[in-house]
């Protein structure tokens, strides 16, 4: 069996999604901004990460935040990347 690196993986599992952008879409996608309530609730994750003070509970949704933040990241490169959907606007 071959060994795939995850970020390959990971940009296999996104393609598809990815392909299902419209430009309008790949703008709505562009234009999304984290809640101010959950950027305050990152912010004190964050804040206790870095002091050491995380529950396992904690950081466990810390880590969900992190990787919902990556996937949209993600996703909007793809988009970016797409000629036919031309970034931003």
């Amino acid at each position: 069996m071959s060994h795939v690196q995850p970020d390959s993986v990971l940009d296999l599992m996104l393609d598809p999604p990815s392909r299902c952008l419209d430009a309008a879409s790949a703008r709505r996608l562009f234009g999304l901004s984290i809640d101010p309530v959950v950027q305050a609730r990152v912010d004190v994750l964050a804040e206790r990460a870095n002091e050491g003070l995380l529950t396992p509970e904690e950081r466990a949704e810390y880590e969900a935040y992190i990787n919902v933040d990556d996937l949209i990241s993600i996703l909007k490169l793809k988009a970016m990347r797409d000629p036919g959907l031309n970034g931003p606007s």
